[in-house]
This record gives C-alpha cells, structure tokens and sequence, in this order.
C-alpha cells in the first residue's frame, strides 16, 4: 500500500512518477524498497492520467451515499449520524479502489 500512497503523494507534489522518485520517498520513510515492487509500479503507471483514475475510482462509490440521502428527505440526528458513517465507508472504499488500480 506504501507504494501507492507514494506514486499518489508524487503526483500531487507535481513531481514525475519514476523509480528514483519512488526509492526516495520509500527511503525517507524508512520503508525497505523492493526493486521489482517499484519497477512494477512505475510500470503500470506508464500513460496512465492518474487524476482521471482517482475521479473514475471516486465518483460512483461517493455518489450512492448522497442520493440516498437525497431520497431519505430527513435531515434529523440520526441521519446525519448515518451519513457521516457512510461517507467514512465511502473514502474507505475508494481508496481501497485506488489500490486494485495499481496492483
């Protein structure tokens, strides 16, 4: 998972997503590098528009919770409690999603 929140947080610093990028912020987190880990995920993110996968991973699982509560109609306690909970499960479910995206 380290590996994917590395490639993430490369892309968000606007920073290329290549082997020595990796190795670094694997190396300053004191995470012990596989080399065949980091060449596979550079790999596989060769031509891939990492914003358009994380919007595409993010949009459906974030879109159900609020359409429920669109249809509920009630904004007491109990459903606001509800939908906090389930847009927790929701990022939870997203990032899980990232995760099959790269291996």
């Amino acid at each position: 998972m380290e590996y994917i929140y590395t490639a993430m947080l490369l892309h968000k610093a606007g920073q290329k997503v290549d082997e020595a990028s990796v190795k670094k912020v694997l190396d300053a987190a004191s995470v012990k590098v596989d080399e065949a880990r980091v060449k596979a995920l550079v790999s596989a993110l060769d031509g891939v528009n990492i914003d358009e996968a994380i919007e595409k991973a993010a949009v459906p699982v974030a879109a159900a919770p609020v359409a429920q509560a669109a249809e509920a109609g009630d904004s007491g306690k109990a459903d606001e409690a509800k939908k906090e909970a389930e847009d927790k499960k929701s990022d939870e479910q997203a990032a899980a999603g990232l995760g099959s995206l790269f291996g």
